[in-house]
């Protein structure tokens, strides 16, 4: 089988030299053009199944080398990586705009580059492994808890965001299940109606397959898909019966989501109860979302205990410090030592943009992902998706 093509355009040599040892080493063929018209000259050229493109280059920088590319009938689906300089909002977006697919800012580390090209590869079903006309290429298939050491910690406002950034930052397929079954609170978050269909529904039909819960999700204007709480507590009822009566209901649902999401984020109830238990034997992470304050602490350390007696890896639990940048007089340091790990990502806090977006019904990245709090959420995003896509393409 013919060695996946990767087309490298860049014109500092040094960078060169990287990324031609790093593919090479993973098995790929690699192509070199120097700068961005040779880079539209060689694509055109060889049909290159992956391309990497520096930003700043002599002749055609790659914000035009891309649109160059793009415009051709060739060009419109081949996957590509923006190299950026900086961590910059505005020049991520321009390179967006202008047609890739995913961005890396330079210096970066071989694995996580190479972890997003063979996720990109993978969602567009490119490479040597190109898969047949008419099958669709398999998802990344990753499950993602938000589990919240206390109420008030801003759980759902993560998860809802982070769904978001995930669809429209990163281009993956994302869905979003409101698991706090009887005061799930996406309704309001999202301004969503009470008739939109919910996870009873799902639940509720013995012969549920991808197609049909397909219907039952709820589609939101900024790019996911939501399989919404029960509109009242009592509905809630039916889920833990039907869950009780037929143990496989729930593992249905989240083979099916799966199948048919990059990601699943599952925001759940403070609760550990036997849905919660399914939840958390089911997925493939646990993020923990805390605040730096005495009480959440103490919480964050109990929800350890609980979790390392029910026999779960240590890296499966990773916790999220919301309100990073907020004073409480406990810093990250004195939170790390007082829980005896350290704390896995941060979150800024921006109280007021949190609260405005909340009730405005519009999640602040859809209103504002440029903003402070928009720029957070996307860089845990970015984190999270190189580790997890990753892991999901050695996994295959």
């Amino acid at each position: 089988m013919a060695a996946t093509k990767v087309l490298v355009v860049d014109d500092d040599l040094n960078i060169q030299r990287v990324l031609v040892f790093t593919l090479k080493q993973e098995g790929f063929e690699v192509h070199v053009a120097s700068d961005g018209q040779a880079g539209v000259e060689m694509a055109a050229a060889i049909q290159p199944d992956l391309i990497l493109i520096d930003v700043a280059m002599p002749k055609l920088d790659g914000y035009a080398a891309t649109q160059q590319i793009r415009a051709v009938e060739q060009g419109r689906r081949v996957p590509i990586i923006m190299l950026t300089s900086e961590a910059d909002v505005e020049q991520r977006v321009k390179g967006l705009r202008a047609g890739a697919d995913d961005d890396i800012v330079k210096p970066f580390h071989p694995l996580e580059l190479i972890a997003r090209i063979k996720a990109l590869l993978s969602r567009s079903g490119g490479g040597a492994q190109q898969r047949k006309p008419g099958t669709e290429a398999p998802t990344l298939g990753r499950l993602c808890c938000f589990y919240g050491a206390k109420g008030g910690v801003g759980t759902t406002t993560i998860a809802i965001n982070t769904a978001i950034a995930l669809a429209s930052r990163l281009k993956r397929k994302t869905a979003l299940v409101d698991a706090n079954l009887q005061f799930g609170d996406m309704r309001v978050f999202l301004d969503m109606g009470l008739d939109a269909p919910s996870i009873v529904n799902a639940i509720s039909e013995a012969d549920l397959d991808s197609d049909l819960l397909k219907k039952l999700m709820t589609t939101h204007h900024a790019g996911i898909e939501l399989l919404l709480a029960p509109p009242n507590p009592e509905t809630a009822d039916i889920v833990a019966e039907r869950q009780r009566s037929d143990p496989g209901s729930l593992s249905r649902i989240l083979s099916l989501a799966r199948k048919a999401y990059d990601y699943t984020m599952i925001d759940m109830a403070k609760t550990i109860d036997d849905f919660n238990l399914q939840l958390f034997d089911e997925a493939d992470v646990i993020f923990v979302v805390m605040t730096a304050d005495l009480s959440c602490l103490k919480n964050v350390r109990l929800v350890l205990e609980t979790m390392d007696s029910l026999g779960y890896e240590r890296d499966k639990i990773q916790l999220v410090l919301n309100r990073s940048n907020a004073y409480t007089g406990i810093n990250v340091d004195n939170a790390e030592s007082a829980l005896g790990r350290r704390i896995d990502y941060q979150v800024i806090n921006e109280y007021r943009g949190a609260i405005s977006a909340l009730n405005s019904g519009e999640p602040f990245m859809s209103s504002r992902p440029d903003g402070p709090l928009g720029q957070s959420v996307s860089k845990f995003a970015r984190e999270i998706d190189a580790v997890l896509a990753g892991e999901a393409v050695a996994a295959r």
